[in-house]
């Protein structure tokens, strides 16, 4: 749980601390989605970055993992969590950063994970950034109700489409759509501290 970038005005220690006690229950299992959109700045960027540090520092607090909101501000971003990050890590949500970032997040001690656009005709980088993600720290995501994958694009997205995805994902990476599966699974149970199903 957490304020998203979009929706940061008025964000102050008031905030935190409903945030802080919100967190307290037991089905919470990561602070966000937060971060920085310097794409559609729907607020102002030292506002959004003030909101984000308040964020890493709770989830620092908490030992709780954070997860990552990121438009056109990868730089910016890293240099948050460079200084911010608990030791809890986090994940990049909805990676679309190219190739030649993907080390940087992981070795700060983030997963990284693939929405819908992995499968989109025109994000080629995307899909050369799945294939960097060493596979303990992999994940793939909805993003429900957005992003919806090819052959599902235009609808609102749902769990249910997540295996179009995954399918990318395990051919970009030349393994069984089972074992990538299996590994995302894995990899968010350790991440989130899901206890797996008896």
């Amino acid at each position: 749980m957490g304020v998203h970038p979009h929706d940061c005005g008025g964000f102050d220690a008031t905030t935190v601390q409903a945030l802080r006690d919100l967190a307290g229950a037991a089905n919470v299992r990561a602070i966000g989605e937060t971060g920085l959109d310097f794409y559609r700045n729907h607020q102002p960027q030292a506002l959004q970055e003030h909101a984000f540090r308040a964020h890493c520092r709770l989830a620092a607090e908490l030992d709780l993992p954070v997860v990552v909101h990121q438009r056109e501000s990868l730089d910016a971003v890293e240099a948050v969590l460079r200084e911010e990050l608990g030791p809890a890590g986090g994940v990049m949500h909805s990676f679309t950063g190219p190739p030649e970032t993907v080390q940087r997040f992981v070795d700060l001690g983030l997963h990284v994970s693939f929405s819908g656009i992995v499968t989109f005709k025109n994000a080629d980088d995307v899909r050369a950034s799945a294939a960097k993600v060493p596979s303990e720290r992999l994940l793939i995501e909805t993003d429900a109700p957005y992003l919806a994958p090819t052959p599902m694009r235009g609808r609102r997205n749902e769990p249910a489409y997540l295996p179009h995805t995954a399918a990318v994902v395990a051919a970009i990476r030349n393994v069984s759509v089972s074992s990538l599966c299996a590994t995302t699974t894995h990899n968010a149970r350790e991440l989130f501290r899901c206890v797996p199903p008896p």
